[in-house]
């Protein structure tokens, strides 16, 4: 009992590890390439004061952001954690379980992502990630104050299958993490690639204002959840940017 216990801790610390080092890591990346896309739009002579401050305007709203989501994460890893602690029928910690629950989590993100758009009430809040008029890594980080709730009530259910809260909370870091790479006009299509993952080249559909696509292209790290479910969209044109 105690070398299960043991090693199940084991297994915790190193993904939370991994899942928070990444998402650190991503936040430095992320600033790189945005000074890598604002050196190629001096090069096309596309870089202007507008570009700038759009971009600023983006990294500005996660003051706000910020402040909202501490709260909501406190009150999240409580309401997860004493949940777990009362449900008899508790799942493993280890690889595999690991990998399910990102396998589930990004379909949660999926789900969330498609009510985000369908949903009036939250359409209101999500509509900020969708208000600027370009489309750079700086867009990956526009998000409104109210953006954090919704992501709790969509990975709740995992909970409740008996995953522990960590690998939960993990995951849909990992899941968000994924994505900072998807909002730039740089990086073209990938191949073989465009079928099983979400890419910039995808993800720009998702962006676009042009009626054929509008609400399509929904998910996280894999665009099968589009696929299967029948709001995935090619790229036939370039996409019209809000």
């Amino acid at each position: 009992m105690y070398d299960t216990d043991l090693l199940t801790a084991s297994w915790l610390e190193y993904f939370e590890y991994i899942s928070f080092s990444i998402y650190d890591w991503v936040l430095v990346f992320a600033l790189l390439f945005l000074l890598l896309e604002f050196g190629n739009d001096a090069v096309t002579k596309r870089l202007n004061g507008e570009r700038i401050l759009e971009s600023l305007s983006s990294i500005f709203t996660l003051v706000p952001y910020f402040v909202v989501e501490g709260f909501i994460f406190a009150g999240a890893v409580y309401l997860f954690y004493s949940v777990h602690e009362i449900i008899p029928w508790k799942q493993p910690v280890n690889a595999y379980t690991a990998m399910l629950v990102l396998l589930l989590a990004d379909f949660a993100y999926y789900a969330e992502h498609y009510f985000f758009h369908k949903v009036r009430l939250f359409w209101l809040s999500h509509s900020v990630h969708h208000s600027s008029t370009m489309m750079n890594t700086a867009t990956a980080f526009r998000f409104s104050m109210f953006d954090p709730i919704l992501p709790v009530l969509f990975h709740f259910p995992l909970i409740l299958m008996g995953f522990h809260p960590m690998l939960v909370i993990g995951a849909e870091v990992i899941v968000l993490a994924y994505q900072f790479w998807l909002h730039n006009e740089m990086i073209g299509k990938l191949g073989p690639l465009e079928w099983l993952f979400n890419t910039p080249s995808h993800h720009r559909v998702h962006h676009a204002s042009d009626e054929k696509y509008l609400d399509k292209n929904f998910g996280g790290i894999l665009i099968i959840w589009d696929r299967i479910f029948g709001t995935f969209k090619r790229k036939k044109s370039c996409p019209t940017t809000v």
